[in-house]
Parts: structure tokens; sequence; C-alpha cells
């Protein structure tokens, strides 16, 4: 991409202050590098009519790039929420832990209490998060899952493709809320609480939104 914009920078380190856009750019990027067809189709310059106003806070999001997939194609993109949290499960092999791997979350997570100089205890707060220097952590650094994956409970929220709309919609429909005025974030991160880092959490964020703690992980089909 021709930059590293992590706040935490290192070799191992997972990449983060990342947008939803920065991800889907990102995937594109790599399938054209590697020879893939692109699985998305980005026009930075048309405003997605999909991209709703948050009916909070209004326009959080200025971006708004029309994202559009194109079906079939081998390339890399964000997973699903649903195959997200499927592969975060351990999928076939699933053993239904309370987190991605174990029911104790510190053998496979990195989040606010054991992300800094020393484990935390009491109530969260960013002062004493601040105070105890947590920051990302080395991939793989913890338990895999049932699958061998990494870090699928705490170190970096990861980005899924779909909106962040009804939990039932999504429930239904296999490709998620059809629109939306955010994103879906997966996982937890290093700064999140306890309860952020189960597989069935649905967190969300605007799409131009970014975090210190906010990365992605990428699939492709065969």
């Amino acid at each position: 991409m021709g930059s590293n914009p992590s706040k935490f920078r290192g070799n191992d380190l997972p990449v983060e202050m990342v947008s939803w856009y920065d991800s889907v750019d990102y995937c594109n990027m790599r399938s054209v590098k590697e020879g893939l067809e692109p699985y998305y189709t980005i026009d930075k310059g048309k405003k997605d009519p999909m991209n709703e106003p948050d009916p909070q806070f209004g326009d959080l999001d200025t971006t708004k790039w029309t994202v559009t997939i194109n079906a079939g194609a081998n390339g890399y993109r964000l997973p699903t929420e649903t195959e997200w949290e499927y592969a975060a499960g351990g999928g076939q092999l699933s053993k239904s832990y309370i987190y991605s791997g174990s029911d104790d979350i510190d053998e496979v997570a990195w989040y606010w209490r054991n992300a800094g100089d020393k484990h935390l205890s009491g109530f969260w707060t960013w002062p004493a998060i601040q105070g105890n220097h947590n920051q990302s952590k080395p991939v793989g650094g913890k338990r895999p899952n049932e699958l061998g994956l990494f870090d699928m409970s705490g170190n970096v929220r990861e980005w899924c493709w779909d909106w962040f709309g009804d939990l039932e919609t999504n429930n239904t429909d296999p490709r998620g809320s059809q629109s939306g005025y955010r994103r879906v974030w997966k996982g937890g991160g290093w700064m999140g609480a306890v309860f952020c880092c189960e597989p069935a959490y649905r967190g969300s964020l605007a799409a131009n939104g970014t975090g210190s703690d906010q990365g992605f992980r990428v699939c492709r089909g065969k």
C-alpha cells in the first residue's frame, strides 16, 4: 500500500488505524498484485445511496464510496459477519468455547487487562489502560482456536463486510443488511472489554472510522 498507518509498528504487529474503505481497497490492490480477479468494484466518486445518516449523530461518514461485489471473483475480500463468527467459533471443529479457542480469555486474547505492563483488575477505565502502556501485540502470541486461527478474540477489532443492521435481519438474510450507517466489526481489541472478545459480540463503526485497535482480516475463494 506504500505506507503503514499503524500507531504501533512492527514486523509481527497487526496493522491498525485502517478504515473499512482502506480494507476493501487493500483487498483489491493485493488481488491485482497476485494476479487474482478483484472481488470489489470501488467507485470513489459516487456516494453510496445505501449509506444512511446516523439517526442520532447525522452523517459521520463523509467518504461513502460505492462498493459492490463481483460474485465469483477469486480475489481477496472481507469476511461476512456470519463467516467471521463461524471461523472464530471453530467451524465444524467447534468446542463451543466462550472465546475463540478457550473459555479462559487470557489463553487466547490480548484485551484491556493483559495488553500492557501488568495484569489490570477492577473496572475498565481509559486512564488505567494508558498508564499500563497497553498496545497491540505480535500476532500468534496466544493460543489458536480449533481451526488454527490466532487472535480472533482480542488484539485488534476486525472489519467485516456487513452493514450493522437489525440483528434479526442479519440472522435471516445470509447477506446481512443491505444498507445502514455503520459497518460491523468483530473480535474485540487490546483496549476492549472482556465481552467484546466473545465471537458473538457485534460491534460497529462508521466505515471511515479508524482506531489504534481497529484492523481487519481477509479471506478469499479458491
